[in-house]
């Protein structure tokens, strides 16, 4: 036993002085060293679809401009979290019921909430990591290496989203756990099993939202031949859907349907409701409310409430399969458009001619 014990100290000693614990150069060193070894000795499963997918990965999370998506995001964060705590007090004298989620959903004056900078700041992660996925291979001559590898040829464009979706799934991760670290250890603010399930529903959500810019930067990625084009293509669509839309939206069922005069009490109706559907092709609308009757129990509809419903109607929050049951078409929505996208992308891509 004390010969056995004596080796594993000269082992132990012996790694020490080969990786001195001085400098952090020799860690990065071991680490880039063991992720090469990794992404070498990792089987070829399903057509290479799985090495690429760790590749591609690995690729993700080390590079720079993932850390500096989720900087930006971990910033947006911080400042929303500071407006939450500010006016939590004043939120807490009004009802100290689903505090928890009001970390999610209170901002102050000159702050949005955090579900709000997810809104409009989360396709910009979307976009950044998919924008030039094919363009940036094209570009530097390596797509016609990897085309030529015993792999099956969609096995590139399949293991490029699900990387990316991955790596969108741990910003939305760190950023949910970030928030509610901040309301435990800050604010003192305990949440229930419905609270914690609320927030896991809302990221879910989000992700999926997320991923749909994903799978719409891929698609201009693969049809454009710059990844600057794809890039400014897909900003117009995200800054069109989420500035403008509604803008578009409200003039043209002021068009339509005007209010003013007498007759306008008669559009009243016709208007709102052709202002809703045309704001609800947009993700960004679909999201919004989404994400608002998911972490605000006391919301009870999200469309037209009539005199008749309202009187027989029991005040109180809904529970959460209730609300899942409000949001569940915008969330099938959501999924169709990543599948559509994918789709369109997966199929041009199938179809082009890949020279050297």
């Amino acid at each position: 036993m004390r010969s056995t014990a004596n080796i594993l100290k000269r082992q132990v000693s012996k790694v020490r002085t080969q990786n001195p614990s001085k400098s952090g150069a020799g860690f990065w060193a071991n680490l880039q060293k063991n992720r090469a070894e990794w992404l070498a000795h990792a089987e070829p499963q399903g057509g290479g679809q799985a090495a690429l997918y760790r590749k591609e990965l690995a690729d993700h999370l080390d590079s720079k401009r993932f850390f500096l998506i989720l900087l930006l995001l971990f910033f947006a964060t911080t400042a929303s979290l500071g407006g939450a705590l500010s006016n939590l007090r004043e939120v807490a004298q009004e009802s100290t019921t689903f505090l928890f989620l009001k970390l999610f959903t209170t901002g102050s004056s000159t702050i949005y909430s955090f579900a709000t900078f997810l809104n409009f700041l989360g396709p910009l992660a979307g976009i950044t990591l998919g924008f030039d996925a094919i363009t940036s291979e094209r570009s530097q001559g390596t797509l016609n290496r990897l085309a030529a590898q015993p792999i099956y040829r969609d096995s590139i464009i399949k293991a490029k989203f699900l990387a990316g979706a991955a790596a969108l799934g741990i910003i939305v991760a760190c950023l949910g756990a970030y928030v509610s670290a901040v309301g435990l250890l800050l604010a003192g603010v305990h949440p229930s099993l419905e609270e914690v399930l609320r927030m896991l529903a809302f990221l879910g959500i989000a992700w999926v939202y997320i991923c749909f810019w994903l799978a719409l930067a891929i698609l201009f990625s693969v049809v454009c031949r710059h990844a600057a084009t794809a890039a400014l293509a897909c900003i117009s669509i995200w800054l069109f859907l989420s500035l403008f839309m509604g803008l578009v939206a409200a003039g043209v069922s002021n068009m339509l349907f005007p209010l003013e005069g007498i007759q306008g009490l008669m559009n009243m109706e016709s208007n709102y409701n052709l202002e809703l559907g045309l704001n609800r092709l947009s993700p960004y609308y679909l999201f919004s409310e989404a994400s608002t009757t998911i972490l605000n129990p006391n919301v009870r509809s999200i469309g037209v409430v009539t005199m008749s419903q309202a009187v027989g109607a029991i005040a109180g929050p809904l529970s959460l399969g209730q609300s899942l049951l409000l949001v569940w078409p915008h969330l099938v929505v959501l999924i169709a458009l990543v599948i559509v996208a994918f789709a369109v992308s997966y199929i041009c891509f199938m179809r082009q001619e890949i020279r050297a």
